[in-house]
Formats: C-alpha cells, structure tokens, sequence
C-alpha cells in the first residue's frame, strides 16, 4: 500500500484529490501538507494533516521520515495572478520548491513522484486548435515559465537520477465545489449559480469564446490514473496534455438553458476577453490515449446535469 504526501492539500482542487485517494489507500495513508491555508472540516477530520512551509525542508524530511513516505503529490504553486504581483517569490516558491521536493525524492528513493503542468505553459506562438503535445512554448507569466522549466526539471532528474516522475498539462478545471474567484474561465462556473439564483447570466467573453475544460472528477480520475500507470506505461516524462472537451460560451448558455429554460443571458466582454483569445481552445491529448487509454466521463451535458443538480440541493 502506497504512503502518500500531498502539499498544497488545502486548495480546494486538491483537498478534493486527498478525499479521493484516502478512499483508494486509506485515510492514514495519504498525509495532507498545508501551510497557510485554513483546512476544510472534512480534510482537517479525515486526519493524517500536517503543517510546513514549503522552503523548510527538514520539516518535510521529518514528515518524510515519519510517515514511511514512498509516494509524492508536490502541487504547490503560486499561480498566474499572483506570479504576476512578485515574480521572485513565484520563482522561489514554484522552482526551488519543486527542485528542494525532488531532491528530496531522490534522497529518500520515492517510488513515483507527481507535479501537475498546465497549459499556461502554452502561448503566444502555440497553434490554439488541437494544441499539439510538442510543440512551442513560449509563455508571458512567470507562472508560465515555471510550468515549462519545472517540465524540463523534472524530465531531467527522470533521466540523471531515475526518479520515477509523472505530470499532467492540465485544461481550465470545472469544480461545482469551488467558487468562482477571479479566473479567466470563471463564467464556466459562475452560469450555474446564476442560472439557478437569478435566472439571467452576463458574460464577460463574448459568444464565440472557446476554450479547452474538464470537470473535476475528471481531473482527479487522471491524476490518480497516471499515478498508478505502470511505469512502462510513461513515455513522457515532461508533462502529457490532458482533456475533455471545448466549447464556446454560446454553446455553454444553450446547454444550460436545456435544464433551466428561463435562463436568459447577455454578453459583455471585459479585459478577460484578450486573456481567453491568448489560450489554446483545444488540445490534443492523443499522447495519453495511446500511452494509458486515456478517456474522459464527462462532456458538457453531463456536466451540466451534474452541476445543476448538486448546485440546487446545496443552493436551497
């Protein structure tokens, strides 16, 4: 049975992943790493929960050390926004940190060790229709960067040192358990609250936006799925592209309308537009149908249904 560390476990995609593999390994298996970040009840009860900061490494040896660790979940990372406020702590914090983690795995001989990508490692100069698995990355944030360098990164102790490391190019993630907080795609979420409270909807992309999106149980299906892959099964050890599907926002206001009828929506495209026509609207994620017979439950409608109808049990 696997013992697993998972950093960054307070945010809320990833406390959903913690959930999923206490199901899988038992809940004293898989030890949730937070700083700062106040738990959710249900993380903090399902125990095992420790607290660190990501730079103090003897504080992570110790939890290494403590718990028998032979697996590793390092998903820390400052994110675009932020990046873009303190570029140096984004650099300390994404960089050193992972490289601090992976010397550590090398240390301590960890089995499989996991760091998700994301297609902000993508842009201005990527074809945005069937985003090919290689091809140029050439980003503008230093959250980009760290994505691309920390890929090289982790190929690179893959191949000096052998250290078995996995990593998913992620699309913009759905979750019905997170709000919507500032992110470019968070009208893909935000149409449900409002269809269900309001019935009306404005959009600050216009109609024909589209962008690449998985759901959240997706998500966490191909991170758990790549991780017990057998290692033969790995033929990329930069990062896979992963997704479900694309949409445009009109297809996303009509599909909507198809469970609440009522719902009557009005575009007016803010500064989010110019971000969102920057972006890949679609991937090709054929390297991990062939490698790991990667396929995705949900397509739109599903998620729809799925959103709509736990959003109005929780809503009411």
């Amino acid at each position: 049975m696997a013992k697993i560390l998972v950093t960054w476990s307070t945010w809320q995609i990833w406390s959903e992943l913690v959930l999923e593999l206490r199901k899988i390994y038992w809940w004293d298996n898989v030890v949730a790493l937070g700083n700062r970040t106040k738990p959710s009840d249900e993380l903090l009860n399902s125990w095992p929960f420790e607290t660190a900061d990501i730079k103090d490494i003897q504080k992570i040896r110790d939890i290494i050390e403590k718990y028998e660790i032979d697996t590793i979940y390092h998903l820390v990372s400052l994110l675009s926004a932020t990046g873009e406020q303190n570029p140096n702590l984004a650099w300390d914090v994404n960089m050193w940190g992972l490289k601090d983690m992976l010397d550590l795995a090398v240390e301590y001989k960890i089995k499989r060790f996991f760091w998700p990508s994301s297609i902000a490692a993508f842009w201005p100069n990527t074809p945005r229709i069937n985003t090919p698995q290689y091809t140029p990355m050439d980003p503008t944030t230093m959250y980009g960067v760290t994505k691309v360098a920390g890929e090289l990164l982790c190929q690179y102790y893959h191949q000096k040192y052998g250290l078995d490391t996995r990593s998913l190019r992620y699309p913009w993630i759905v979750s019905r358990k997170t709000l919507p907080w500032g992110w470019t795609t968070d009208y893909a979420v935000a149409i449900y609250y409002d269809a269900i409270q309001k019935g009306e909807y404005e959009f600050f992309v216009n109609e024909q936006t589209v962008l690449p999106m998985m759901y959240m149980p997706d998500a966490i299906k191909a991170t758990i799925d790549i991780m017990q892959a057998d290692p033969e099964k790995i033929k990329i050890h930069t990062s896979y592209n992963l997704t479900a599907f694309s949409f445009s926002a009109k297809d996303l206001e009509e599909n909507v309308r198809k469970y609440i009828p009522e719902l009557k929506c009005t575009y007016a495209p803010d500064f989010r537009q110019k971000i969102a026509d920057s972006r890949p609207a679609s991937l090709d994620d054929s390297a991990a149908q062939k490698d790991r017979g990667w396929k995705a439950d949900y397509d739109l409608d599903a998620m729809s249904q799925d959103m709509i109808e736990n959003l109005r049990k929780r809503l009411s």
